[in-house]
């Protein structure tokens, strides 16, 4: 009886519809692991098609295209190295599936399909995938393979039904998105399955940005008595041999080296790195450009843009108005120096005053207030978009998730473009972000060392700069208080009593609450953004923007 099985992890950044590109990948993956010795090479879920595919399983083509995809690579294993766990949607008996095929001795040796569907929070699967049966084990040259698909392990019984029918391994194909605090429950899940079913455990993730959602990898092994025998690196591609014996009381991987945990902060960033690169380079679009204001938000938008893309296809316009401050110029000029991209100076005061101009005379009796500060900010708008038409590159939209929550953000003006960043980050954890940043460079940046924006940037009162000593404070609560009172709201969804219990003032949540639920027909015309927290504004949090529910205490 075969003693050893030499299994390799393919930790991929794979493309949504672009079939042959992520056929070529695994097929690279799989040289590599052949060139290493390896007997089986494990790819992501769907990694033929991309994940999340979204609808495009609904075109025949496609499907087809996946299948003709899998067949070929089936036919590359008959050349006797590595076996091959691929996904791809799978049409049986009419019936679509979120299915693995394994591949080996130039043939599709067995299909799996996904049994538990996901269907909160990003997930869609099950209006376009049908749920299989509970799985059973896969012969694989002398031993018997457990493969569950990403949610079929966050639960028990697909793992306990594959023990119980004489899997030897657990090898789990995975999309499993990042959320800011996951990894930890991640690792746990897992853990509990090892004990529940006695079965060592080879989670195999994907890497990579599609849309808001990032995946960061972080793959790893676990051997039956609960050591983690591997795990690979956050937010880059790899691969990985794991090498298993065959002992009196089951199968035992050779450990490898542990990496240390890493930094809370330092995972946001990188997340919305790769969210960011994925997205412009996906997209084909030649760099980005941003306006650079000399704010918080900004600053840190720029120095993301920098270290995704690099400083040469980074752009950034200071548009100052009559209200911008000698600071804020400065400000904004040494990010940019600090960084190493061009800023250009383009003020909006002409532009403004034109537009003020054609509106007196249905203005006229009518006092200066919101509309004039709207007014600046949509000229701006109007010119990050020009520039971005004439130049191709994509407009970086800067606000952060405590604006869009309440609505402090201008429809056409600051919420112009393409992606954003900072809308799932809260505007304390902003702050966080801009202080580690200045003293630490993330591993793969393209940016520089050292700090990226001057510490006045981070230590000065916010602010707009849309009219006279304006500072954020004027018309919202300290962001300590403001992003409490909103993560209860939006992520815990909990009641306005809920908040006021907790030691919050009645009339300040009764108010945020209110600036929350008026804005949402603002955030379903904001563009995509990186999705960090467990309750992403648009797929996660799907609120009806005609809405007449209210929780408010009398």
């Amino acid at each position: 009886m075969t003693e050893k099985l030499t299994i390799a992890i393919a930790q991929l950044d794979l493309h949504v519809g672009a079939i042959d590109k992520n056929l070529a990948a695994i097929r690279t993956a799989r040289n590599e692991a052949s060139r290493q010795g390896a007997d089986l090479l494990v790819t992501p879920e769907l990694s033929i098609a991309g994940y999340p595919p979204e609808d495009l399983v609904l075109k025949p083509a496609f499907i087809a295209a996946c299948e003709t995809a899998a067949a070929s690579l089936a036919a590359d294993t008959a050349d006797g190295g590595p076996g091959v766990i691929v996904g791809l949607p799978w049409l049986s008996n009419g019936n679509l599936h979120n299915a693995a095929f394994i591949l080996d001795g130039g043939a599709i040796i067995a299909r799996r399909a996904k049994h538990e569907l996901p269907n909160y929070g990003v997930f869609d699967e099950k209006r376009v995938f049908v749920a299989g049966p509970a799985p059973g084990p896969v012969p694989f040259r002398g031993f018997r393979l457990g493969v569950p698909i990403c949610e079929d392990w966050w639960f028990p019984a697909v793992p306990e039904t594959l023990a119980e029918t004489g899997a030897e391994i657990l090898i789990s194909t995975n999309a499993s998105p990042f959320e800011d605090g996951k990894q930890g429950r991640r690792l746990q899940l897992a853990l509990n399955r090892v004990v529940e079913t006695g079965l060592p455990f080879i989670f195999a993730a994907l890497t990579g940005g599609q849309d808001e959602i990032v995946f960061d990898g972080a793959s790893f092994a676990l051997n039956a008595d609960r050591s983690i025998a591997l795990r690979m690196a956050h937010f880059e591609p790899g691969l990985a041999i794991t090498t298993w014996q065959r002992t009196a009381t089951g199968l035992v991987c050779t450990p490898h080296p542990i990496p240390p945990d890493p930094e809370r902060l330092d995972l946001v960033y990188r997340a919305m790195v790769m969210g960011l690169a994925d997205y412009v380079n996906k997209n084909n679009f030649p760099g980005v450009i941003l306006g650079l204001s000399g704010g918080i938000d900004s600053a840190i938008s720029a120095a993301v843009a920098v270290d995704a893309l690099g400083p040469a296809r980074v752009r950034a316009v200071m548009m100052p108005s009559r209200y911008t401050s000698a600071h804020s110029l400065e400000d904004a000029a040494a990010c940019a120096s600090l960084l190493g991209i061009r800023c250009d100076t383009i003020p909006i005061t002409d532009a403004t005053a034109a537009f003020e101009t054609v509106l007196t005379p249905l203005f006229e009796g009518r006092a200066p207030d919101i509309t004039e500060e709207n007014i600046q900010s949509r000229a701006r708008g109007l010119i990050l978009m020009a520039l971005s038409n004439k130049l191709g590159a994509m407009v970086l939209t800067t606000g952060n998730k405590s604006e869009m929550s309440v609505g402090y953000a201008t429809l056409y003006g600051d919420m112009c473009g393409g992606y954003s960043v900072l809308k799932d980050v809260y505007k304390t954890t902003v702050f966080e972000l801009c202080r580690w940043r200045n003293t630490h460079r993330p591993d793969n940046a393209m940016g520089p060392a050292g700090p990226v924006m001057p510490a006045r940037v981070i230590t000065k009162p916010p602010s707009a700069e849309l009219r006279d000593n304006q500072t954020d404070q004027d018309s919202l609560p300290p962001y300590e208080c403001l992003d409490e009172i909103l993560a209860g709201l939006i992520e815990g969804e909990a009641s306005l009593a809920d908040l006021i219990d907790a030691g919050h003032d009645r009339a300040t949540v009764t108010r945020i609450w209110r600036l929350l639920d008026r804005a949402e027909y603002k955030r379903r015309q904001a563009p995509p953004g990186v999705k960090i927290t467990q309750r992403a504004f648009g797929r996660d949090r799907r609120y009806p923007i005609t809405n007449g529910f209210t929780d408010l205490i009398s």
